[in-house]
């Protein structure tokens, strides 16, 4: 132990060390023999203590390390081979046994199963999946055994990103822990004074010893950075994944919040809004012979439109002779007659009063429009609350990349710190250039994700407000932690100047101060 104190010394870090090793100094040069071996044990004491509390602040990021899959069982004609995962290909088949991981993502071929997605996005409700379904590794199957192909390798997977993730969010303490031991500087001056001006007042060497002894940084040093990760592990025990304990300082101080509009505060879907019907066709007709149609196709729209006529119970019609015309959209025959879908240049007499503003499909027939259906992107149930929460009062449209990072700096100036949150490529910039920038990983764009400061893993907006809230409390125990124990110390050195604290008692009250220090700081681990 103290090879390992002179060489913090070496390299320049003061502070605790240097008052542990003043105290067993003085200790034995005034034959206090058994003080100094006292202050060595709760030094010893005071390490364990930081070992079983970095232990317990850190288990929830530990349990995602621990449970990496590593075994895979691929499907070799008629025979099962156990593989690391690391040697499964693209295209593999692999099967997927009940009650066990999912060790790389994939699609299903055969079978349904419920899959807990816990780990992942921190939504403890399983999942039912079928054939056609896309499954994460890392998540948990249920009670059927299904078959799947892998779609991306063990290094590119789901899981894995979240494992890189984690790994770094302990990697680099924040300014508010660095900073920490530079603040010892400043105690440390302090308890030489008045451990100095003791022993000159009483002549008395034993008075300086009795001021070192109760003197320790413990709580700059150690409560703040175990407030941290408790605060990291809180956040990733509730799906959100935050890289460093700087991002959580930056977190609590941000005073504005920039918000990507499509797939973050709206679904990122297009959804069927208005249906205008022309010509005495009724609404249902319309969706009946679009969705009978557009079933062929594979456009956006397309899909949308099928899946609200499948919602509303509606009957497909038989198509014959389906084309599907590039970047306009598709015709066939329903009874006989010539329908379209897609935009009006497919229907030869559309008068253009008809024109929508909007996104919509022209259904024609025979020539003639029947009428169209407009789509919108729908906002998030949970983003009017959102609203409400942070006061969203500016709205930028219709921008390029470099608009979002321009307005960012702009709303930076004016307000200060500012977060911003998106999910697609388009955003990575902005991501970047934001204070503090946050993806959604379980639906968002890799790139938005590895160049994120928070990652929310459920596809939830309002795990935004929640990972603000976590690092406002998280910094908030922080510096309660810290200055309870600096205000008790500079108590007890008072006190110890005064000559009414044995050193052997010294010692044993510094590590009770340091024990209170540290179970303040582990309170961040609550939920808030």
């Amino acid at each position: 132990m103290l090879i390992d104190m002179i060489k913090t010394l070496k390299s320049g870090q003061y502070g605790v060390d240097i008052l542990a090793i003043s105290a067993i100094i003085v200790t034995l040069l005034v034959g206090d023999y058994w003080d100094s071996l006292m202050i060595l044990i709760m030094l010893t004491g005071g390490e364990s203590l930081e070992y079983y509390s970095s232990k317990q602040a850190s288990r929830q990021l530990r349990s995602l390390l621990d449970n990496s899959p590593k075994i895979a069982y691929r499907l070799v004609g008629h025979e099962l081979e156990d593989v690391p995962v690391e040697a499964l290909k693209i295209d593999d088949v692999v099967v997927v046994r009940p009650d066990e991981m999912v060790s790389v993502d994939g699609r299903i071929l055969s079978g349904e199963s419920d899959f807990n997605e816990a780990s992942l996005t921190g939504e403890a409700k399983p999942i039912e999946k079928k054939v056609g379904d896309n499954i994460l590794s890392g998540s948990m199957n249920g009670s059927n055994s299904i078959q799947f192909e892998v779609t991306s390798l063990a290094e590119d997977n789901q899981y894995q990103q979240l494992v890189r993730l984690v790994k770094e969010s302990t990697s680099n303490p924040a300014p508010f822990v660095r900073l920490a031991d530079l603040y010892s500087i400043p105690f440390t001056v302090i308890a030489y004074l008045i451990g100095g001006f003791a022993c000159f007042i009483s002549k008395d060497p034993v008075r300086f010893a009795q001021v070192l002894v109760v003197a320790s940084t413990c709580p700059l040093i150690l409560a703040a950075p175990v407030a941290l990760v408790a605060g990291m592990s809180q956040a990733s025990k509730n799906g959100i994944i935050i890289r460093t304990g700087t991002t959580l300082e930056k977190l609590s101080g941000a005073k504005s919040v920039a918000f990507d509009k499509t797939g973050t505060i709206t679904q990122g879907n297009l959804a069927v809004s208005q249906i205008i019907a022309v010509e005495g066709t009724t609404e249902k007709e319309l969706i009946q012979l679009a969705a009978s149609l557009e079933q062929n196709s594979s456009h956006i729209l397309a899909r949308s439109l099928v899946q609200y006529a499948k919602i509303k119970g509606i009957t497909f019609l038989p198509v014959t002779s389906a084309t599907e015309v590039t970047a306009q959209g598709i015709i066939g025959k329903i009874s006989g007659n010539e329908v379209s879908a897609g935009k009006p240049i497919l229907i030869k007499n559309f008068s253009s009063k008809n024109l929508s503003k909007e996104t919509s499909i022209y259904v024609g027939k025979n020539d003639h429009l029947l009428g169209y259906i407009i789509f919108k992107d729908s906002v998030r149930p949970e983003a009017k609350e959102i609203a409400e929460q942070v006061g969203i009062n500016k709205v930028f449209a219709d921008c390029l990349p470099q608009d979002k990072i321009k307005h960012l700096k702009d709303i930076e100036i004016q307000d200060g710190p500012v977060l911003m949150v998106g999910d697609g490529v388009n955003d990575t910039p902005a991501l970047v250039t934001a204070d503090v920038g946050i993806s959604r990983g379980a639906h968002g764009s890799t790139a938005a994700s590895e160049n994120a400061d928070v990652v929310i893993m459920k596809d939830d907006l309002s795990k935004v407000v929640q990972v603000i809230a976590i690092a406002k409390h998280t910094m908030k125990i922080a510096k309660q932690s810290v200055l309870i124990g600096l205000f008790v110390y500079l108590a007890l050195m008072v006190i110890a100047a005064t000559g009414v604290i044995p050193t052997l008692l010294g010692a044993m009250l510094q590590e009770v101060v340091d024990t209170v220090s540290i179970l303040s700081a582990l309170r961040a681990r609550k939920n808030v």
